[in-house]
């Protein structure tokens, strides 16, 4: 890294803007560059949190934020670090969805993102080298756009998605943000609002598919893999066409993960996991209701019925458990549109006797009974009085999960769920909810944000030095994680609260590092798993 005075205070890595002291301003060629008076990084996190107060919406704030990220990394993660709960709407979801609808009108600089074209692949190890800048990388996430939260296909834009996801693997878990990369694979776009933009800043064609893009994602992982021998590679937000096919190709010969697929999963594992153990009922007698059959839809139903098959039961019984609805209603086994993660949990016409009225959410519900509604749907309002009465009345405590984000395509409302069910329901939902008085019981809602997993995910992954990360390792965070709640207190939440995000992490760090140890995938020797853990962490200090 370059160490001209201009240079590290550009440097946000090494920038402390106002904090550096007299002897390091003489001695790193600073003097007369900043203002006279040295600030302690506390006296800086108090001045910047004032500033931040002054802006006046949400996006305001987001993009002032970006502006103390891209100036001084330790600053930035000091102050999220003690503004979490406040802080973790702004800078990841729902404000970052306004972002990424707006990136290319608002960029201002690329926040140590690599942007790599399908039109230029023989650009992709200058590219890469380029951005690691000799900086060891451990952790990329990387996206190619075509399904950002539930917004859709948004090409170049989606990059922010990966700086996104990234800031909360370190404010989170501590990973250190200088061993971290957001990538985007630009591989065109569907998105004729971007292609007709004249600030679009992506490739202004089609996608590209087939297989030239399945090249490119190879030659990418590839590169990715050569140049950072101990990477840990997230996929984010990618289409459901191509999702579950890169996971499956690389999960076992790499550290991959994919959160929509499995980071997903875990949570809503977790989130039931959490819900019985305040209900006290038995996880094998649930009945699962999938509304929503996309990658996210189908990733959470494979997760738990994993977890079905984990506990004992055969494969051919616990599928008897499941249901999945989409567009065209219950998903039947003689659908030739299936996915291959669809077709597992499609049923079979000839157990109904109404098999053709099965055409909506309404008439499944009625039909099969769920104790747990998982919904990935993002049509707004789908889980309506009617339906969600006519499941309470088979259920003594119905487990129910509008999930989709943001806040405008969720189906349902936290606090109608706990109206019409007289305070029975069970509720976790995708985006921050706030708390619900009822009857003199305040309920505490879950938030089924898959930040509550991945980061501490990651940092079990990176302490342990994991070959590969397996289902017994998800397994064992979701059980860590569902395993913190408050079971006794009236109106608990099914999962532990964002405040206490960092705490979490750790545990769930814990259970993912003692598990790749146990199962010998660690590639370097650990005799202490918590000490490992401790080792990698980052703390935001000068």
């Amino acid at each position: 890294m370059s160490e001209n005075p201009v240079a590290i205070l550009n440097n946000p890595f090494l920038n402390k803007g106002t904090a550096f002291t007299k002897q390091e301003r003489k001695d790193l060629g600073l003097e007369g560059l900043l203002p006279p008076f040295v600030q302690t990084l506390d006296q800086q996190v108090e001045q910047t949190y004032a500033q931040f107060q002054m802006k006046q919406n949400d996006l305001e704030k987001r993009v002032f934020l970006m502006e103390i990220f891209n100036e001084n990394r330790v600053l930035f993660y000091k102050l999220f670090s003690q503004h979490i709960v406040e802080f973790m709407p702004i800078v990841y979801d729902p404000t970052i969805a306004d972002t990424i609808e707006n990136y290319s009108e608002l960029y201002i600089q690329s926040q140590n993102a690599v942007y790599l074209s399908i039109d230029e692949p023989d650009m992709m190890e200058a590219a890469l080298k380029n951005a690691a800048d000799g900086r060891d990388i451990r952790l990329i996430v990387v996206t190619d756009a075509e399904g950002i939260l539930g917004i859709g296909d948004w090409g170049t834009n989606g990059v922010d998605i990966s700086v996104g996801k990234l800031m909360v693997y370190t404010a989170a878990a501590g990973i250190d943000p200088s061993q971290v990369m957001p990538v985007v694979l630009d591989t065109g776009t569907n998105n004729e609002g971007l292609l007709n933009n004249k600030m679009y800043l992506g490739n202004r064609h089609e996608r590209v598919t087939g297989d030239r893009y399945y090249n490119f994602v190879d030659k990418f992982v590839e590169t990715a893999e050569n140049l950072f021998p101990k990477l840990y590679l997230h996929f984010e937000d990618f289409g459901r066409g191509n999702a579950a096919n890169i996971l499956n190709k690389y999960k076992d010969q790499i550290t991959t993960f994919n959160d929509d697929i499995q980071g997903t999963g875990i949570i809503v594992l977790s989130s039931m996991l959490g819900a019985l153990n305040i209900s006290k009922q038995k996880f094998t007698d649930q009945v699962y209701l999938s509304f929503g059959a996309g990658t996210a839809g189908a990733g959470i139903t494979k997760r738990v019925f994993d977890e079905f098959v984990q506990e004992g039961m055969s494969e051919e019984e616990a599928r008897k458990h499941f249901y999945m609805v989409d567009k065209q209603g219950l998903l039947f086994d003689d659908d030739d549109t299936l996915t291959p993660e669809q077709k597992p949990f499609a049923r079979s016409r000839s157990e109904f006797d109404n098999a053709d009225e099965l055409t909506n959410l309404a008439a499944v519900v009625k039909a099969v009974h769920p104790t747990v509604l998982v919904g990935t749907s993002t049509q707004p309002g789908t889980f309506t009085q009617e339906i969600v009465q006519e499941m309470a009345s088979h259920t003594e405590r119905p487990i129910i999960f509008p999930l989709s984000n943001p806040t405008k395509l969720a189906e349902a409302k936290a606090e109608d769920l706990i109206k019409w069910t007289d305070g029975k329901a069970l509720v976790a939902t995708g985006i921050p909810a706030a708390d619900v008085e009822y009857k003199g019981v305040t309920y505490q809602i879950g938030q089924a944000n898959n930040a509550l997993v991945y980061p501490g995910l990651g940092l079990g992954v990176i302490a342990s030095t994991a070959k590969v990360l397996n289902d017994e390792m998800i397994s064992k965070a979701a059980h860590s994680l569902g395993g913190i709640v408050d079971a006794d207190k009236p109106g608990a939440a099914v999962l532990p609260p964002v405040s206490k995000l960092d705490q979490f992490s750790n545990t769930v760090a814990t259970a993912v590092a003692q598990s790749a140890v146990d199962q010998k995938l660690n590639q370097e020797p650990i005799d202490d798993v918590e000490k490992a853990i401790s080792n990698t962490k980052w703390v935001p200090e000068y």
